[in-house]
This record gives C-alpha cells, sequence and structure tokens, in this order.
C-alpha cells in the first residue's frame, strides 16, 4: 500500500510538473517561458527537505532553523558573504585588551527591531545574559551553542561578564583569553532579539521572532513554509525581492519535480540522480556551496558493546566509506578519516585511514568478545541535509555492511526535531548526523562536536558521548592558545587520539550542489551553509 501510495503521488507530481510547463506556468511561479527571464512576481520560493525547528535563533542547533532566522536577526559581528572572515554588523567596530581578556564593542546607531523598538547597548546585554544563564528569566530552554562554544553557562563559561559601558558601548570580560572570541560570536545563535518581543510573546517567541534583520517574520505553517517580507528600514542593504518562503517538501525527487515546474525557484538536497538533468536543463544552473562539512556516525560509547575500543575499531572497517559515496552523492563528496574537514587550518593529513576490511573487522569483533556480532541499532537522519543527501538509504547500505560482519543492526527514525531530542538525550546506539562548519575554526568542530564538555545528556552535541581527558586537555589548551601555529599542532594531536579511540566512523566531506531558476540572481552560497538573501534578485 505505502508502495502504491508513494507512486501516485509521484505521478500526480509528474502530471503536474508536464501541466505547469506545458502551458508556461502561472503568473506568479512562471519563468515566462524565456530562459533566464524574470518572474512576475517578486517572490523567492525555496524548497527545502525540512522544516524549522524554532524560530528563536538562540535557542536552536539545526541548519533548517538558521536558514530562516538569519535572515530575520543580526549578530554583532558576522561573517563576509563568501568566507568566514569576520567583518562588522550591529557592532561597527571592536577592540580586544592586551592580556585578551576584555572585548568591547562599540554599536550601529539608529537601528530599529522589527517593533519598532530601539537596538542599543541594553538590548545587547538582555540578549547575552539571557544566552549565558539558564534559568534567566526571558529563557524558554536553553541556548546549547553558548554552552557549546563557551565552556558552559554561567558561572562556568569563559565569559564572566558583558556590561552596557555607554548606551551604544558594550563590553564583555572572560576568565582567560580565548582564541575562538570573535569568529564564536558572529555565528547565528548569537543574534540579537528584541527584548520587548521576547518580554511579549514570553515562550511563544520561537515562532513569532522579532530582530533588526532584512527580513520580517509573517507567519509559519508548520510543516509547510516559512514566510517573511522585506523590511523596508533595514540598516544594510534592503532586500531587492519582497516576500522570502522557505517551503518544507521533504522528498528529493517531489522537490525537484516542483522546481521543474515552477512552483519553487531554487532547491537544496538534490538527488544524485537528478544531478545531470538539473545540468542538462537549459532553465535552471547548479551552484556548489563551499565544503566545510562532515556526515558522520556517532557510536554511543555509553551503549555496549559500542562502549569497547575494538567495537567500535570494527565498525570503522565494516563500512565502505567509498561505495556510499558512489552511490549516493554523486561524486560529490570524498571519504572523511577525521571530524575535521581537509579545508581548515588544523587538519590532520598523516592520520591513515581505516580501511574496509570486512575479514580483520571479524577479526576485531572475535579479539572484543563478540564472534558472533550482536544486535543494535542505526538511527537515520529524516531530512536531506548537505553532509547526508539521502540519509535513509545511507542507513541501508550501513546496514548491510554491518551484516556482513555478524552486526546485526535495525533502522530506527523520528521526525527531525524529535530525533535531535533523543540524540541529546543518548537514547540511540548508532545514529547518522553530521555538522557544517559555523565559524571556519577547528575548535567548531572538534571541541564542540568530541569533548566531553559537550556530552551532557539533554543538551549533548557530542552524540557519541565520548569522554577523553587527553582529548579535553589539548583543546582547552588550544583555546587558550593565540598563536595559531601552535593552535594548529593541539588540534593535529587530538586528531591522532580520536582515531585511535574510534568514537565516529566519518563518512564524508561533500559538496552541496544547489539548483536553482536562471533568473534568480546574487546568491551566494556560504560555506557555512546558511546566508542571508538581501542581494538576491527574481526580475
Amino acid at each position: 500500500m505505502k508502495k502504491r501510495f508513494i507512486l501516485f503521488c509521484t505521478v500526480a507530481l509528474m502530471a503536474i510538473a508536464m501541466l505547469v510547463t506545458g502551458c508556461g506556468g502561472s503568473s506568479d511561479n512562471a519563468n515566462e517561458g524565456t530562459p533566464g527571464a524574470g518572474k512576475a512576481e517578486n517572490i523567492l520560493v525555496w524548497g527545502r527537505g525540512g522544516d524549522s525547528v524554532g524560530l528563536d535563533p538562540s535557542m536552536i542547533t539545526d541548519g533548517e532553523s538558521g536558514k530562516v532566522t538569519i535572515n530575520v536577526f543580526d549578530t554583532l559581528v558576522e561573517y563576509e558573504p563568501d568566507n568566514t572572515a569576520v567583518q562588522a554588523a550591529l557592532a561597527t567596530d571592536w577592540e580586544v585588551s592586551e592580556d585578551g581578556t576584555v572585548w568591547t564593542f562599540n554599536l550601529r546607531e539608529g537601528v530599529k527591531f522589527h517593533d519598532g523598538t530601539d537596538f542599543n547597548a541594553e538590548a545587547v546585554v538582555i540578549n547575552v545574559e539571557r544566552w549565558m544563564n539558564k534559568d534567566h528569566p526571558l529563557n524558554n530552554g536553553e541556548c546549547k551553542y553558548w554552552s557549546y562554544m563557551f565552556n558552559g553557562y554561567a558561572p562556568d563559561s569563559i565569559v564572566t561578564k558583558v556590561e552596557a559601558t555607554g548606551d551604544y558601548q558594550v563590553q564583555f570580560s572572560l576568565k582567560e583569553p580565548f582564541a575562538p572570541f570573535i569568529q564564536n560570536l558572529a555565528m547565528f545563535p548569537f543574534a540579537i532579539a528584541s527584548p520587548a518581543a521576547l518580554e511579549e510573546y514570553g515562550s511563544d517567541f520561537f515562532k513569532n521572532p522579532v530582530g533588526t534583520g532584512p527580513f520580517k517574520f509573517v507567519e509559519w505553517i508548520q510543516d509547510d513554509k516559512v514566510t517573511l517580507v522585506k523590511n523596508e528600514e533595514y540598516w544594510g542593504e534592503v532586500a531587492k525581492i519582497d516576500t522570502l518562503v522557505f517551503r518544507s517538501i521533504p522528498d528529493n525527487s517531489a522537490r525537484f519535480l516542483e522546481l521543474q515546474a515552477g512552483t519553487i525557484d531554487m532547491m537544496d538536497g538534490v538527488n544524485p540522480d537528478d544531478v545531470a538533468a538539473a545540468k542538462a536543463n537549459e532553465q535552471f544552473q547548479m551552484i556548489l556551496r563551499p565544503s566545510m562539512n562532515v556526515g558522520y556516525l556517532a557510536l554511543n560509547t555509553e551503549k555496549e558493546p559500542l562502549g569497547n575500543k575494538q567495537v567500535r575499531q570494527a565498525i570503522n572497517m565494516a563500512i565502505n566509506k567509498q561505495a556510499i559515496i558512489d552511490a549516493f552523492f554523486a561524486g560529490l563528496a570524498k571519504p572523511a578519516k577525521n571530524p575535521l574537514p581537509p579545508s581548515l587550518w588544523g587538519y590532520n593529513d598523516d592520520i591513515v585511514p581505516y580501511e574496509y576490511n570486512p575479514e580483520q573487522a571479524k577479526a576485531l569483533l572475535a579479539e572484543a568478545g563478540y564472534p558472533d556480532g550482536f544486535k543494535t541499532t542505526v538511527w537515520a537522519m529524516p531530512v536531506p541535509r548537505p553532509y547526508m543527501p539521502q540519509g535513509q538509504k545511507v542507513a541501508e547500505a550501513i546496514q548491510a555492511d554491518l551484516a556482513a560482519v555478524g552486526i546485526e543492526a535495525e533502522i530506527v527514525s523520528y521526525e527531525w526535531g524529535i530525533y535531535l531530542e533523543k540524540a541529546e538525550n543518548g537514547e540511540h546506539d548508532m545514529i547518522l548526523l553530521g555538522w557544517t562548519g559555523d565559524n571556519g575554526d577547528p575548535d567548531n568542530f572538534i571541541y564542540a562536536l568530541l569533548d566531553k564538555d559537550n556530552a551532557v545528556k539533554g543538551s549533548s552535541n557530542n552524540y557519541a558521548f565520548y569522554k577523553s581527558d587527553q582529548v579535553h586537555d589539548l583543546l582547552i589548551k588550544a583555546q587558550r592558545e593565540m598563536d595559531q601555529d601552535k593552535r594548529s599542532d593541539l588540534y593535529k594531536q587530538a586528531q591522532v587520539i580520536i582515531h585511535e579511540d574510534a568514537p565516529w566512523v566519518p563518512l564524508d566531506h561533500s559538496t552541496d550542489p544547489l539548483v536553482l531558476m536562471k533568473y534568480v540572481k546574487g546568491y551566494m552560497p556560504h560555506p557555512t551553509g546558511i546566508e542571508k538573501v538581501n542581494t538576491v534578485s527574481v526580475q
């Protein structure tokens, strides 16, 4: 029955695509039959594979939420449009004390939140104190990224205090020098929300976001679409489009059919089978996002027998990464051997990857006391992500590889928000996930994903629950060291230990293709996986 239903839906969508294409499309969505011609309405519709989890940037960790919030909110500093160098945003300039423990930011004057209230130093202090303190009265959860990136919440955080030193000046005080500080502060979760709106909406702020960004929030129909409109009073470059719509279309093939039909203007999460067709279609353009990611299988070290290092090493040897990439990535990925992508400084290329060797995997399992294998689960991502466009199929390939060495793995999946929540609580055995770098610093990968500080049930970002004192000491030392060459050496040492302990099976580093109608101009994909689209035009 399920297969018939899917077949019916696919045929119906194909019929729609043929009908719309054959008739030249509606005036709202068509490209008017001419490659490169603009739309009749000044609207950009982005088709994506999953819905946002929430729209309060400080309370989210997922990219689908970040795609929206980065367009509604601004950060004090932000990344340049095509790289992770930091530039001014709501702060016009900044300076750091000689000992590296005091950062002073001068703020942009005359900026208004979307609700008409003033952006100023007081607003920044309220936001930062909200991030730092789990029990802050304006919190409706916790700012997990603050804990991941700044060594925990107050009083443990590296940041001891934030204060207004003028109407448009704020000062951060740190316990010690902290090399990733400015890179971290530019990340999308550290966007400034309207204090008045936080008070007004309370626990509903996550679905009523109010920032200072280039677009204003209109509505969120969950599992369908988020609609934003141009902020005419934006302090920066006012958006060229009037309306921005993020549509959730979970099936990759269905999303591609909608692009062909002209009901969306751009899409990510392209099936490998559709890449050639997209390239051949004269009404489309394909853009590759710069690679700064890793897809991985995390092995929950708190679940037996995954707590056994030999078992984890055997699993690494059992999985044929190259075959998975050949089958499901259309040549747009390469096998991973480290948690850090090779595009970042600090990458240890001297590490020799685990060889795909089922016989050696069986021998290691026998040495570990599991000559007949064991039963476990593999959790499969329910949405396409840049580092894993077809999570279910990757899980099936891993399941077959594990079966070949005697490991019987049941595939489990949940709706995206529930999937992440259960993973943070450590309910999984093995789980497919990935990470697109937020800031271009190795700390954002190795410390955020594999340090023991971030292996806390209920808010974990270390889904292997891997806790190495050796690795922790190296990573904290790297955070406090301001010399990049010395930091690089420390990260390389940490990767050697992580490789030996094998808390992950690092699977791939991908180059994510996006397909856009030819009339979409000015879109620049960012290495972090999210970007403002105020420079994009469709007319």
